[in-house]
């Protein structure tokens, strides 16, 4: 059950010319599903455990991708 839903929001970044130079992706948390008399506080943990932080870097390394830490320091601290 989740308590919280989610949905992944798309975005492409353009340049001066409208070319397609980048696309982002992002994960949102749908606050308005928010049910009265839960403490989402205390039930939300938006920080990355060590086993899945170890998994993706583990996959990633044996199909060669390349991981980029982008703003979120507070992620996996």
């Amino acid at each position: 059950m989740n308590v919280i839903g989610t949905k992944w929001v798309f975005k492409n970044k353009l340049d001066e010319q409208g070319v397609i130079v980048r696309n982002k992706v992002r994960l949102v948390a749908k606050g308005y599903n928010q049910e009265e008399g839960i403490d989402y506080r205390e039930t939300y943990v938006p920080k990355a455990r060590l086993e899945a932080v170890r998994l993706l870097l583990a996959y990633a390394c044996m199909n060669r991708f390349k991981l980029a830490l982008d703003g979120c320091q507070e992620c996996i601290s």
